[in-house]
């Protein structure tokens, strides 16, 4: 499979927050208070991302030589702390391989996610302020919030029943992203990004606060 030698990431750049976006690299999206700051915290997260790639059989570049492609304004869910902003080429269709390889890539972020949360204590370590979920919520809300992903490409999946429905559902999504052809309002190649930030986000949060 063909690996990006550049690294191409968009800026997602709100009142409050900058989102640094990989565009080839699905769920590697970080976010500080100015542009140059977001650069350095997704470059930060390199190493954690790298093991995402090896889980989904991807070669991952030992160094990276960010360009910025394009800058899209950010909104309210930006400032709130999640990447929203579709960018003007994501309504371009994905060749195959290249689409084959990010989706590998978003069903790796789940195996992450399973593996973390199965080596994880039940009770995380909370905020300072007492704040947080404890690793099931955690893990429950990533796959609840994969619901309402899966309806924005046209995936109308009933509410779990067990963990065969989740594993279900994700075959579903999966399906409909391999397609390429999205039918509801997000395209395969932002609602890959959506997805697989949202639950790398969690794995790590959940690592972090093991």
């Amino acid at each position: 499979m063909r690996v990006p030698t550049t690294l191409r990431i968009y800026l997602e750049q709100g009142q409050k927050k900058v989102f640094a976006n990989a565009l080839d690299w699905p769920g590697w999206s970080r976010w500080a208070k100015d542009d140059e700051a977001a650069i350095d915290e997704l470059l930060a997260y390199a190493e954690r991302y790298a093991e995402v790639a090896v889980r989904a059989g991807v070669r991952f570049p030992a160094a990276h030589d960010v360009v910025v492609v394009e800058r899209v304004r950010g909104d309210t869910t930006t400032d709130f702390g999640a990447p929203s902003v579709a960018t003007a080429s994501d309504s371009e269709p994905l060749p195959a391989k290249d689409l084959a390889r990010q989706v590998a890539l978003v069903r790796a972020s789940w195996d992450l996610l399973g593996d973390v949360a199965s080596a994880a204590p039940e009770e995380l370590r909370k905020g300072p302020r007492g704040g947080g979920r404890d690793r099931d919520a955690v893990v429950a809300h990533v796959e609840g919030a994969e619901r309402a992903y899966a309806r924005k490409l046209g995936v109308n999946h009933p509410p779990y029943t067990s963990a065969a429905d989740v594993r279900a559902m994700r075959e579903e999504l999966t399906a409909a992203l391999l397609s390429g052809a999205a039918e509801g309002p997000w395209s395969s190649a932002y609602a890959m990004r959506r997805i697989a930030w949202h639950v790398l986000d969690h794995a790590w949060e959940i690592q972090d606060k093991s």
